[in-house]
């Protein structure tokens, strides 16, 4: 049985305790996605993992889905980043499974807190550390298998009460593998046998004679049932009085007999070594349940917290219409950076986006006017569709990439050991190495180190280059002649955003659709420093 919900699909024998699930069933409802490649919560981080988290400011957004959950900020943390690879199916798996959890967040919530409280049961058991010690194994795998037996029943409890209110095909085979696999009368038979296997009666064994007479095969024997009742026992006496077949041979160990002690005590470990490795591979593997039922729930609690964090503030999440990588699709209302919204104090002004068709995206416009928080819930928009996630809108469209890139403008660093331009030509040499034709690239003020001249002629080169290769390329910049090159060239493939301004010319924080200007808005610049209130209309400072 495996939770199937991530997808981290492993073999769990259930061995002695617990029957497998060999068998799948099918799904109750129409959305119907064949199950993805397995999700491995040890595999690697992408070596760009470190940038996204800062570029992006995805710490805030894995803080609120852990709600100091270590647990839940590591694998949110890894499923965020590492992403599906682009694989549609996984997408769409993961999504219905989130939308049953959106749909019944104190169902998943309990079953989290079922795997959470077993997996700190067994914490003490230290399975498989004395294994030299057959009799030491048989009773920590016992103890751990009485105190998970105690989870299984919760389990499957509320797998009975909450079972019939999802509806995704991930959730169903869980609950199915549940109900069929954890029956009443099963976990009773298998409380029973942990009962027999303390040995409250001690051992019954038996063993062939080897060469030179030394026992071989040693076989444990279930100990002998006694009767049920007083005439049951009257009668087996007197059955095995009428058919006795010989003497019994029976030995008495003498109390000062070390030696004979320690021989006795090697057979008693021998017949027992057998049935120590059985249970403490079905405890082990009981442990791994849970253990793995955990890791896949953190993921689902997490995105519950972020949810509840985001409607909380009082904005709008969706889950997105998701389409095959190399589809230039890109279409949302009311985008917003989580991040802020997670961090900010005031109202954070949303963006709508039509980026449908087109390969190469220009941001422009005033000084603090929004562009690097636009810039921001596109990156993590398309990170969280690919996780599966819903999204920081109202609606969205997007279509899948095979790797998400940012290249946004650092500050200036002491441990830089070559100046500002040349680190920002070797991080961008070092993303497009690691790129492919369907990746996506977020550049924020990329090349801004150098003169607009020069900067416009190196982001021009670079952008025909990424274009060529297939690549989709989001542009933040203040550079006019860079877009104006761009413009003129009137490639239909290109989309003009730039930050908006009302009529007084006061920033709004939206981005909207609009040419680029001839100006670097160097006033605002001046104005932020020199207030307009201690300048003179002929320039001087007044006073």
């Amino acid at each position: 049985m495996t939770p199937r919900l991530l997808h981290l699909d492993r073999d769990f024998d259930w061995r002695w305790a617990l029957r497998a699930a060999a068998a799948r069933t099918g799904p109750r409802d129409a959305r119907r996605y064949p199950p993805p490649a397995d999700f491995d919560p040890n595999a690697a981080l992408p070596p760009t993992a470190a940038d996204l988290v800062r570029d992006l400011g995805l710490r805030r957004i894995l803080e609120a889905m852990a709600a100091d959950d270590p647990l839940v900020f590591e694998v949110g943390r890894r499923v965020l980043l590492e992403g599906t690879g682009g694989d549609l199916r996984t997408v769409l798996y993961r999504q219905a499974v989130l939308e049953d959890c959106l749909g019944n967040p104190d169902a998943v919530r309990e079953l989290y807190e079922i795997s959470v409280q077993a997996a700190e049961q067994v914490k003490g058991h230290y399975l498989g550390v004395l294994s030299r010690y057959p009799d030491w194994v048989l009773r920590e795998s016992v103890a751990a298998l009485e105190a998970l037996l105690g989870s299984l029943r919760r389990l499957r409890a509320a797998a009975d009460r909450h079972a019939t209110r999802f509806r995704s095909e991930g959730w169903g085979h869980f609950f199915a593998a549940v109900r069929r696999d954890l029956d009443d009368s099963y976990l009773d038979d298998v409380r029973g046998h942990l009962q027999a296997l303390k040995l409250p009666e001690g051992i019954l064994w038996s063993a062939h004679s080897g060469p030179s007479g030394k026992p071989t095969d040693f076989l444990l024997h279930p100990p002998p049932k006694g009767p049920n009742n007083w005439l049951q026992g009257w009668l087996e006496r007197w059955r095995a009085w009428f058919h006795r077949r010989g003497e019994d041979y029976t030995f008495e160990l003498s109390p000062r007999d070390e030696a004979g002690a320690r021989a006795l005590e090697g057979l008693r470990a021998r017949a027992l070594a057998p049935a120590a490795t059985a249970v403490g591979q079905a405890a082990d593997h009981v442990r791994d349940f849970f253990s793995s039922l955990r890791v896949e729930l953190a993921f689902y609690v997490g995105c519950l917290n972020l949810h509840d964090r985001l409607r909380g503030r009082g904005y709008p999440t969706c889950l997105p219409t998701v389409h095959p990588a190399g589809e230039p699709r890109l279409r949302a209302v009311a985008l917003y950076d989580p991040a802020l919204v997670l961090s900010a104090q005031g109202a954070v002004v949303p963006s709508d986006l039509d980026a449908d068709g087109k390969r190469l995206v220009f941001v422009t416009g005033p000084n603090s006017g929004g562009k690097t928080t636009f810039l921001r819930s596109v990156g993590t928009a398309w990170l969280m569709a690919h996780a599966g996630m819903f999204v920081p809108a109202h609606s969205c469209s997007v279509s899948l990439c095979e790797g998400l890139f940012t290249h946004f403008k650092r500050e200036e660093d002491a441990r830089m050991e070559t100046g500002k331009f040349a680190e920002e030509l070797q991080r961008m040499r070092s993303l497009v190495d690691l790129a492919t034709p369907r990746s996506v690239f977020l550049c924020n003020e990329s090349f801004s180190s150098t003169n607009e001249r020069e900067g416009s002629e190196i982001a021009s080169q670079v952008l025909a280059a990424l274009l060529e290769a297939g690549v989709r390329v989001f542009f933040v910049t203040h550079f006019f002649e860079l877009a104006h090159r761009f413009r003129d060239r009137q490639d239909g493939d290109v989309l003009y955003l730039r930050a908006e301004r009302d009529a007084l010319g006061r920033r709004t924080y939206r981005v909207v659709q609009a040419e680029p200007l001839p100006t670097s808005h160097a006033q605002d610049v001046y104005e932020g420093v020199f207030e307009p209130s201690t300048v003179t209309a002929a320039g001087g400072r007044s006073g």
